[in-house]
């Protein structure tokens, strides 16, 4: 059985794409074939897949009806670029248009057991169409104190698209990303997400690390840059595949984290 999971965030910088490539790269390390979408024009996601900027077709093309989606994968990873913009513009006049992209998923998620959708930092079209595509919604957020509105917004869209769009949809949870717990305001906020949305927020927090950004500029994810910083996002995914009712995977990440990490660590921020 194939699954759409829409990793989406009310505003950037909240670590949104770097979760969604090592979430890709821990799906294909447990034997899950993973198709990553950058549905973000900035292109931020195709640049961490390594993937060429004058590539053809890009999702952007897909949108339109001037490609497959499964003709604009390359490698693993649909990219984006600045014409996303427009293909975004093009659509608003359309018929349907909340529907486009999970239209042109269908094929792909024949052929793959994960698809991740990477969100723009804003809740328009190109999210709305993420969300309709998608059987899960992830959500990002940062320890800062808009966090909570952020969440609340992004919630708000999912519901609305739930009802109106796509009945199918579900919140698979929501992430505290790049935090440092060393501090007294992450932590008031990871138990101010506890207290709101009981039930939905992942114990696992992804921990600041400029560790990220040097995996993303080298284009590589970042068990392979410093496997002691990916094991969040192994933990993350334990309790993923655990929402999902897979607990074989949940079983292959807690053991490639026990590898990683034979000792338990401390949370608290890093370099």
């Amino acid at each position: 059985m194939s699954i759409t999971i829409t990793v989406l965030s009310q505003k950037g910088g909240t670590g949104k794409t770097t979760m969604v490539r090592s979430l890709a790269d821990v799906f294909g390390r447990v034997g899950l074939q993973t198709l990553s979408v950058d549905a973000d024009p900035q292109g931020n996601l195709s640049d961490y897949f390594d993937t060429d900027p004058a590539v053809q077709p890009t999702l952007g093309e897909v949108l339109v009806g001037q490609a497959k989606a499964v003709d604009a994968i390359h490698g693993e990873v649909i990219p984006a670029n600045l014409g996303l913009a427009e293909a975004e513009l093009m659509l608003s006049g359309k018929m349907g248009r909340e529907l486009t992209l999970r239209n042109a998923l269908r094929e792909a998620k024949r052929r793959y057991d994960v698809i991740l959708i990477d969100c723009p930092p804003t809740l328009g079209l190109l999210t709305v169409n993420a969300l309709c595509a998608a059987d899960r919604a992830l959500l990002s957020t940062e320890a800062e104190y808009f966090s909570l509105q952020g969440v609340e917004q992004a919630l708000e869209v999912i519901s609305l698209a739930r009802d109106n769009l796509n009945p199918e949809l579900e919140v698979l949870g929501i992430v505290l990303n790049i935090a440092n717990m060393r501090t007294k305001h992450a932590r008031q906020t990871l138990e101010t997400l506890h207290e709101h949305f009981d039930g939905y927020v992942f114990e696992t927090v992804i921990r600041r690390s400029i560790a990220y950004a040097e995996s993303a500029e080298r284009a590589v994810p970042i068990l392979d840059y410093r496997p002691d910083r990916g094991l969040d996002y192994l933990r993350l995914c334990s309790e993923v595949f655990e929402r999902l009712e897979m607990p074989e995977r949940r079983l292959e990440a807690e053991g490639l984290a026990e590898r990683l990490a034979p000792a338990p660590q401390a949370q608290g921020g890093g370099s």
